[in-house]
């Protein structure tokens, strides 16, 4: 398969929270475990069954415990046994915010090359 992503996806253990903005009567949260995360997107799992085109508010953990709100569109649906996987890219996120995810791809791609030398 030919690579399609903008930016290099990063993994993170973090989970974020996210609640429906396209229906206001939907306010349920669900935590859903990040797989991957960029400056343009964030790829997760969840046993919840979601809407491609769907925006939802997020709160993102990131890995110095900070907190970023973000609005994020599905954008890929993929189901494995009981649980989805889900593509989204970010709606609006503000530049300081995808500067912190880029900043943690250039720290972590040179503690690579350390390590591996």
């Amino acid at each position: 398969m030919q690579e399609r992503r903008k930016s290099k996806r990063l993994e993170l253990e973090s989970k974020i929270i996210i609640k429906s903005l396209n229906d206001p009567n939907e306010q349920h949260e669900a935590i859903i475990d990040i797989i991957d995360v960029s400056k343009t997107g964030v790829g997760f799992s969840c046993s919840l069954p979601l809407t491609i085109g769907t925006v939802y508010e997020a709160y993102l953990t990131i890995w110095t415990k900070e907190v970023l709100h973000a609005f994020i569109e599905i954008v890929r649906i993929e189901k494995l046994g009981d649980h989805f996987n889900y593509g989204s890219t970010f709606v609006g996120m503000p530049g300081m915010d995808a500067s912190r995810i880029s900043i943690y791809d250039t720290v972590n791609t040179e503690l690579e090359k350390q390590k591996n030398k």
